[in-house]
């Protein structure tokens, strides 16, 4: 007799937005795979149009609350490369040093709120709090450090409003980026920790062979700029020719796009980053990375929260390095002119890479733009990664599966946009 079985998730937990879980099974063989994304479409792209070309980094950074940095340093490149203009030297500085921020409370909140229950047999951060407080302090103080990094820079913790096309509003002194020191170096500290943390965890067995996509920051781990994306497979294409690359597709089961690189299911991310980039990663973070055992490449998903701490001890000895090399720069700005022609850029999102493409007429406004987030390129590759731990794990105890399941999406912490749900679960075994 045919049995079948489906696990079906209506609100996925501790992850960022709207969006359920479907499984199905037929004689202990997976069937179908969805990430259901029901959150409706929000429109940026179509409100952006007719908007001034200086407009889009406070437009785009409202896309996201946990991520606006990412938002507002892809449109500025995509502007600023349109009209000819390179922010280097301090204003660029500083623009890493406030990514480095949006960095560490970002992989803080998911490490140790949205993905560590998983791993420590609680059902959310507030029973964490119960049986490990000095976990969630750590983590508390750790995301407050980043956040106090955004408002220093970005003058305010959640979507910073000193970001501008060509540089900032004003710039910090340097006396005001020092006074954030201590702080840091309590972070990295706390963070080195972390990644100790992270490694002894028990992960479940899953190797997947990925391909890995990442930008190419031109000798430098990529996180608020790149001139070009690599791919584990050796292939390589400029920022520019982001969209010959990657095709996205309407899915019945989402409101989010679908997305390809040539053709192929592919991954963004820490784990893409640390494949590509793992050389140009920070001297303790390196270090950090060899003594959690971690190899120079990492297959297994679950992992990948290991990998998130080491990007953190990263994120914090940079932010550091950033500010003890900082000169407060003469002008806050660069001025720059807008014309009429397409401009694209891109940047690594907590998430993975982030690429935004504006056309604007000769006056500056926004005729069109196109904005391809990280969960959106990865979606097909959540799926094969739920596809193939069922595939491997049928077996398990549906409470068991349904964790595993959830745990597997997860893994990539998934920004469906800002809020959290209360998970249900069916399991309909035929």
């Amino acid at each position: 007799m045919t049995r079948t079985k489906t696990i079906r998730t209506d609100y996925l937990a501790r992850v960022e937005g709207e969006g359920g879980m479907t499984v199905r099974m037929r004689d202990g063989e997976v069937t179908d795979v969805k990430l259901r994304i029901y959150e409706p479409p929000r429109f940026f792209e179509g409100f952006l149009r007719g908007r001034d070309f200086r407009e889009a980094p406070d437009i785009t950074a409202r896309i996201c609350g946990i991520c606006p940095v990412a938002y507002q340093m892809s449109s500025c490149l995509a502007m600023e490369s349109l009209a000819g203009v390179e922010v280097d030297g301090q204003l660029r500085a500083l623009r890493r040093l406030l990514y480095c921020g949006e960095w560490i409370e970002s992989h803080t909140l998911h490490v140790f709120m949205l993905h560590a229950p998983d791993f420590l047999g609680a059902a959310s951060a507030v029973e964490l709090a119960q049986t490990n407080p000095e976990l969630v302090e750590t983590a508390l103080r750790l995301k407050k450090i980043g956040n106090e990094v955004m408002r220093v820079v970005g003058g305010r913790e959640v979507h910073p409003i000193n970001v501008r096309v060509g540089g900032w509003y004003s710039t910090p002194s340097r006396a005001a980026l020092d006074a954030l020191v201590p702080d840091l170096e309590w972070a990295l500290e706390a963070s080195l920790e972390a990644v100790r943390v992270a490694a002894g965890l028990d992960f479940p067995e899953l190797e997947q062979d990925y391909l890995f996509v990442a930008l190419d920051a031109d000798g430098e781990y990529p996180i608020d700029r790149g001139s070009a994306l690599v791919t584990s497979a050796g292939t390589a294409f400029p920022v520019p020719a982001f969209l010959d690359h990657v095709v996205e597709e309407h899915v019945e089961h989402s409101n989010a796009l679908h997305a390809r690189l040539d053709g192929q299911t592919y991954l963004v991310g820490p784990l893409a980053r640390y494949a590509i980039h793992r050389e140009l990663l920070s001297p303790l973070a390196r270090a950090a990375a060899d003594e959690a055992g971690l190899e120079p490449v990492v297959r297994n998903p679950f992992r990948s929260i290991v990998v998130r701490t080491v990007e953190l001890v990263h994120a914090c000895e940079e932010a550091l390095r950033l500010i003890r090399a900082y000169e407060q720069p003469a002008e806050p700005a660069l001025e720059v002119v807008p014309r009429a022609g397409t401009g694209h850029g891109a940047s690594e999102a907590p998430r993975g890479v982030l690429y935004h493409r504006y056309r604007l007429d000769d006056d500056g406004a926004i005729l069109d733009a196109k904005i391809v987030p990280p969960t959106s390129q990865n979606q097909r590759m959540i799926e094969a990664d739920v596809r193939a731990f069922v595939t491997a794990h049928a077996t398990l105890p549906d409470d068991e599966l349904r964790l595993r399941c959830e745990q597997a999406i997860r893994n990539y912490d998934p920004c469906i946009s800002c809020a959290t749900h209360f998970l249900r679960l069916e399991v309909d075994r035929g």
